[in-house]
């Protein structure tokens, strides 16, 4: 079944039902914290940013998607602009139901409306069903990402 989802820009307001998926998951749970100081800050950051968007997903006015997406000018691949979409989740209820798929539309669209010829975007290793996911809608695994703690 799928749902009928309404993509649109977070608000400030947002940022705790937000914080709570990012949470949610098998990863998020030992490296979020518990203080929303910090997250408030970083939605304030990128608010100041005009490349950068956080974009919830409302079901009846419920927090139940999110993603954040970052168009970047570049000079490789002639000149290509890229959109980096980063925090992709969906509410464990809300699974099953297409919604990561109308996630991963509403990103292509606004990518697309931004000038970008290229979505990318990391994935953990261990996220093994994300990864299936990703294949069934079309990305290659083309790339190996490395990170750094600073």
């Amino acid at each position: 079944m799928t749902a009928t989802v309404a993509f649109r820009e977070a608000r400030r307001d947002e940022v705790p039902a937000i914080l709570a998926l990012l949470r949610d998951d098998m990863l998020g749970q030992g490296r979020e914290g518990d203080y929303l100081a910090p997250y408030l800050a970083a939605y304030d950051a990128m608010q100041a940013e005009a490349a950068n968007h956080l974009i919830v997903g409302l079901i009846d006015a419920q927090v139940i998607a999110c993603y954040q997406i970052t168009f970047i000018a570049g000079l490789s691949l002639s000149a290509a602009r890229r959109a980096q979409i980063e925090g992709v989740r969906v509410r464990p209820d809300q699974r099953g139901r297409r919604i990561g798929e109308a996630l991963i539309r509403d990103a292509e669209a606004r990518a697309r409306t931004a000038g970008c010829t290229l979505l990318q975007f990391t994935t953990n290793r261990s996220r093994t069903e994300a990864h299936r996911f990703y294949d069934r809608l079309g990305f290659t695994p083309s790339h190996i990402g490395y990170k750094k703690s600073l």
